[in-house]
C-alpha cells in the first residue's frame, strides 16, 4: 500500500515542491498529514501532490525522521 504512515515521498508541488516528505498519518477524502524539512510542523497535504518513494520510517520515532529529511539534531535547551 502506498499512502500508508511513515512512506516517504517527495512534494510535487506548492512552497515545499522537490523537497522530501514523510506521512505521519492519513485522512480522508485522498489526503494525508505530512512533515517536511523545511516545514517542520504537521499539516494536511492531497495524496495528488506527493510522488511516493520505496522507503519507510517508524512515523512515531522523530530521529528517523529528522534523518530521512535531513534534519539536524537541535541542541538540548538549558532550564
Amino acid at each position: 500500500m502506498l499512502v500508508e504512515p511513515g512512506r516517504v515521498c517527495i512534494k510535487k508541488f506548492g512552497r515545499d515542491a522537490g523537497s522530501r516528505a514523510v506521512i505521519v498519518s492519513v485522512g480522508k477524502d485522498g489526503y494525508v498529514n505530512i512533515v517536511t524539512a523545511k516545514r517542520q510542523k504537521e499539516r494536511k497535504c492531497n495524496t495528488k501532490h506527493l510522488e511516493f518513494i520505496n522507503e519507510v520510517v517508524d512515523p512515531k520515532n522523530k530521529e528517523q525522521i529528522n534523518k530521512i529529511l535531513g534534519i539536524a539534531a537541535q541542541p538540548a535547551r538549558k532550564k
